[in-house]
Order: C-alpha cells, then sequence, then structure tokens
C-alpha cells in the first residue's frame, strides 16, 4: 500500500491526473486494492507422450494427497475456469490472455478443456513465439541478470544471450543439451560476428573475475542446486561443502578466458570472444595444472578438477590433453542433481515455492518438503530426454496447480510466509513478474510504436524500475513491486498506461467503448478481461457513480474504470 507522503509526491509529480481520476483511485483503493486481493485431470486418448503425461500428473497428484491426509490438511476447491486460465496463460507464456482467448476457453465444454489449452499453449505455432521470449527473458535473469548487458562497460551481450535461448525454446531444444552448451561454450558473444555463440554469455563475465570465482559458484547454483560461495573463503558450519570442494570445482574453469574485442570507432568493448587455453596451474607445471588457495589459518592447500561426487579428471592443464569444461560438463550431464535442480526450479515457477528454501539449494543440509516426489520427478525428466514441455505440462495439470488460492480453516496452517514448510494444498497468492506485468499491459491495448529496437528500449528502460540489486557475492538481483514512487508513477501516469487507457479509435479500449453493448455489459467485459471474473455489485455501484460523475459520457467513465483496475492489487497478482 503507498504511504500518505508517497501519495503527495505522485499527486504533486503526475499533473495529468485530473481531480475526478484522483476521486478514482481513493474509491477504488478499498473497492479494488483491498477487497479484490482475497480471492481431476481427465485421461486422453492414449499414445506414449500423452501416457506419460497422465503417469506424471497422478505420480504428483498421489504423493500431495498423501501428504495431505497425513497432516490433517483438506486442500482448498479447485479453481474456476477464467481464473485458471489467466493463471496458466501468465505462467506459460507471460501475458494474461485476451479476452477471445478467455471466452474461447470458457466456451469449450470438453471435460478435457485444461489439458487442450496447456497443449496448445505450449505446442501451437500461434503461441511459440510469445512462449519463447517469456522463458528466454526469464532464463537471461537466471543466467545474466536483468540488468546484465545494460551498461557499456559489461562483458555480456544481452541481445546474444536472448537469441540463443529464444532458439532453445522455439527448437524445444533438450535441456541437458543447453546446459552442457552454456558450460562449454566458445566463441563471440556478440550476433552478427563471424564466430557468435550466443550461450558465451553466461560465463563471459564471469571467468576473468577472481581466477572463475562467479563462474564457479553460478555454475554449481543455477544447474546442480549447490551453493559453494560461502565456502570460498573458509568451511561453513552450516554447509557441508567445504572449501576444498569450492575449489576443485573452480579448477574446471582455469582453462577458459574472455577476450576484450573493442570497437574500430571508439575505445567501448565491442564484444567478448569466451576461448579455451592451456593453463600452467599456479605451480607452473602445466601437467599437473594445480590450483592453490588458503585457509583461514594461513595454511595453504592444492586443488585439481573434481566433480562434486568426487570423481576427478587429467589434471592436465594442456587443453589438447584435457578440456577441462567439456569433463565438467559430461559429468554433469550425469549426475541427478542435473535433473532435480531443473524440476525444483519449475515447480518453484508455476507453484510460488520450490520444495527447498531457498529453491536453488539442494546441499544435503538443505530440507526438502516432499523429497521421494523430486526424486521421481527428477528421474521422469530424465527418462523424457529433458523434455522441459513435458515437465512443464505435467506441473501445470497436476491438482496442487488447480487448487483455488483461496485458505479454508482446515489448510490455514499451509502458509509459507509465516515460515511454514509448503505443502501446496491450495495456490499461492504472488505477483507478477516486472515482464508478465509489461506484457499483460501490451496485450490490454499498451501497445508502443516504433521500430523494434525503439520498443525494447522502452521495454528494458520500464524494466529497469522494478530491479532491486542487492550487490551480494554473486551479483544478485531481485525484483519487486512495492508502489516506490517511480514504479507508482509508471503506473498512475506512464506512456504504457495511457495507451492502455486510451479511447481513441482503433484502441482496445476505444472499441469497447465504440460498440453497441450496455454499459453494464461493457464494465463486465473490462472485469473478465483485466481479472478473469465478473464485478462484484459494489464494483457495478461504482462504475454506476462514474457513470453519473461523467455526465453520461460512457467512454470517459470506462477510462476510468479500467485505469482503476489496472492499479489494482488484483491485476498484478497470479492467483
Amino acid at each position: 500500500m503507498i504511504t500518505n507522503q508517497q501519495t503527495t509526491c505522485i499527486r504533486t509529480s503526475s499533473h495529468r491526473l485530473s481531480n475526478l481520476r484522483w476521486e478514482v483511485w481513493l474509491l477504488s483503493t478499498y473497492a479494488l486494492w483491498g477487497a479484490l486481493i482475497t480471492v481431476g485431470v481427465s485421461a486422453r486418448a492414449a499414445s506414449p507422450g500423452v501416457a506419460a503425461e497422465i503417469a506424471q500428473v497422478e505420480l504428483i497428484n498421489t504423493s500431495m494427497e498423501h501428504q495431505w491426509k497425513e497432516l490433517g490438511l483438506v486442500p482448498s476447491p479447485v479453481e474456476d475456469g477464467p481464473k485458471w486460465c489467466r493463471r496458466v496463460f501468465l505462467d506459460l507464456i507471460g501475458r494474461i490472455p485476451t479476452l477471445e482467448e478467455m471466452r474461447e476457453f470458457a466456451q469449450d465444454r470438453d471435460s478435457k478443456k485444461r489439458e487442450k489449452l496447456v497443449d496448445r499453449l505450449l505446442n501451437d505455432p500461434r503461441y511459440t513465439e510469445e512462449f519463447a521470449e517469456h522463458w528466454a527473458a526469464l532464463w537471461s535473469n537466471v543466467l545474466i541478470g536483468r540488468s546484465g548487458g545494460n551498461n557499456r562497460r559489461s562483458l555480456i551481450n544481452r541481445e546474444g544471450m536472448g537469441k540463443y535461448l529464444r532458439d532453445c525454446f522455439a527448437s524445444n531444444k533438450p535441456y541437458n543439451q543447453m546446459v552442457f552448451e552454456l558450460v562449454t561454450a566458445t566463441g563471440a558473444t556478440k550476433p552478427g560476428e563471424e564466430n557468435f555463440n550466443g550461450a558465451t554469455n553466461f560465463l563471459a563475465e564471469k571467468v576473468n573475475d577472481e581466477n572463475g570465482t562467479l563462474a564457479t559458484s553460478a555454475t554449481s547454483r543455477i544447474f546442480l542446486g549447490m551453493q559453494v560461495q560461502c565456502t570460498q573463503c573458509h568451511n561453513h558450519p552450516f554447509n557441508q561443502w567445504k572449501q576444498q570442494k569450492f575449489w576443485e570445482f573452480n579448477s574446471f574453469f582455469r582453462q577458459t578466458r574472455a577476450l576484450r574485442r573493442y570497437s574500430d570507432a571508439s575505445r567501448d568493448i565491442d564484444h567478448v570472444e569466451l576461448i579455451d587455453e592451456d593453463f600452467a596451474g599456479e605451480g607452473g607445471r602445466p601437467s599437473e595444472a594445480e590450483v592453490y588457495y588458503e585457509e583461514r589459518n594461513g595454511m595453504a592447500r592444492v586443488a585439481y578438477p573434481v566433480f562434486i561426487d568426487g570423481t576427478s579428471i587429467d589434471r592436465s592443464g594442456y587443453v589438447g590433453q584435457t578440456n577441462r569444461r567439456q569433463e565438467l560438463g559430461k559429468l554433469m550431464m550425469a549426475s541427478e542433481f542435473l535433473d532435480k535442480m531443473l524440476v525444483n526450479r519449475l515447480w518453484a515457477h508455476f507453484m510460488g515455492y520450490g520444495f527447498t528454501k531457498p529453491m536453488d539449494d539442494l546441499g544435503p543440509h538443505t530440507a526438502v518438503s516432499h523429497p521421494q516426489l523430486l526424486d521421481q520427478l527428477g528421474q521422469a525428466l530424465r527418462d523424457s530426454s529433458y523434455d522441459m514441455r513435458a515437465l512443464m505440462a505435467w506441473i501445470t495439470l497436476s491438482k496442487p496447480y488447480q487448487l483455488s488460492s483461496k485458505v479454508g480453516p482446515n489448510n490455514m496452517s499451509d502458509d509459507p510466509a509465516l515460515g511454514a514448510v509448503p505443502q501446496f494444498s491450495h495456490f499461492y497468492l504472488r505477483q507478477m513478474s516486472a515482464e508478465q506485468l509489461y506484457h499483460s499491459l501490451v496485450q490490454v491495448g499498451g501497445q508502443s510504436k516504433g521500430t523494434l529496437e525503439q520498443q525494447q528500449a522502452e521495454r528494458d528502460s520500464w524494466l529497469e524500475q522494478f530491479v532491486v540489486a542487492f550487490g551480494t557475492d554473486e551479483g544478485d538481483e531481485a525484483t519487486t513491486f512495492n508502489g516506490s514512487i517511480p514504479q507508482a508513477l509508471m503506473m498512475f501516469n506512464g506512456d504504457l498506461i495511457q495507451r492502455a487507457t486510451a479511447v481513441t479509435p482503433g484502441t482496445w479500449l476505444g472499441n469497447l467503448a465504440a460498440s453497441p453493448s450496455p454499459y453494464p455489459d461493457k464494465v463486465q467485459m473490462l472485469f473478465t478481461a483485466g481479472l478473469a471474473r465478473r464485478a462484484r455489485p459494489e464494483e457495478m455501484k461504482i462504475a454506476s457513480q462514474l457513470l453519473q460523475a461523467r455526465k453520461g459520457k460512457a467512454d470517459e467513465a470506462l477510462q476510468d474504470l479500467w485505469w482503476a483496475v489496472l492499479n489494482s492489487n488484483e491485476f498484478i497478482l497470479v492467483q
């Protein structure tokens, strides 16, 4: 909720908002920003893919139901169609559905319509571009951070990273192949270069930093769920990974360098070329290319490349004899942690929480809410040849994902926000990501003008308002919609909102206002399009008051009401 002090600042800055618009906002504060916040999978025709899907969905359902029964939890009822439709659109392709898409789903009388919708969003060519863009953005944020490549001094080419990932998700590249390419990539980071390889952007800014310590911690954490950064300087009392293991893992990256290539016209870095080169070892013996590190007591120790399971490789630093990153990639492909980490990451994406907390920590010191299910889904993922779309289907068609976010008296204790272990007996409310919010506003009429490059620049500028950089040793970022003044100004009166609420001919809202439908029907269409539900009686009363205040001008009343809907808590929630 925005404070009175922030409201004063916003009112001063947003001179374009009329007094009536402020009255609408105040009216909607309680009706929309407060009250709105409360809020069996069928078998299909047999085929190998469908049969596997049904088996994994039943596996999830059986595991969850067994634990609910043991804990005395009664799950919430299944969410109604429109809200679930909105939920799955946001999670699979990164935006809310259009009014037409929601109507198509609501009017489908097939008992298997949820399966059909998931299949369409995952596999229909009409959605391929949006699907690939959504998941490429998610993984870009994981691999290089939301701000990675957005400044002149960065060694990352964000466009190159995005292009590589979009190609991966558009073609449904197996996850293990994608990971192997990211960990072992060589070539140029920038599209258009002769040896361009977008996968190099993952390590481009990590391998040169302090002898590859960021490459070590990021690779182990993102792909294997092993949090090793705290063991770099000393053994950690709450982490069974020891300092020796950190430097053994780090040894795999010592043959890798990121070479800066400069523009002819300036001294700015044009791009980076990631290469593998011979490593002589810190003792100057390439055949035994060792790494030295110092314990807290000052004692010097030596490390050679050893994987997390204790598997060692040839110690040679000569790339021609032993390419350490290639060997690391092969060892990662055989690790069960590769499987479980992706399952945990995608489960957290769709369900709000992973099976562990934090989501990317699968170390032996970390409690797992459903250990057997995590193991079984990891094995099923491997058996599916690492088909990410298959895993997405298993989760979105499972019973936990179908449940309402409304909590009953018999599952009120299932509240991870208060520290409880998540049991997934109801859907956990969460905010949209910044990208989901942006694309949802674009979908309801906020399309920008100009070239693709100009549109991308506007999008990046808009998203920057949602990044909070904590400055950890991992370069971590987080995003939040916390009502800060810049965020509130963007949502109250920014260009994107101005376009989304325009009633000029040809705009979404303009077409609705000009339609022959009665005013109450148009109000219901607004609520269905924005919130996936019908307006409540008290909200219809506000809509009627707005029409009177606008002296019968329905387009102006609809504009004010739509503005209030887009600025409500309920609009920015995935529920």
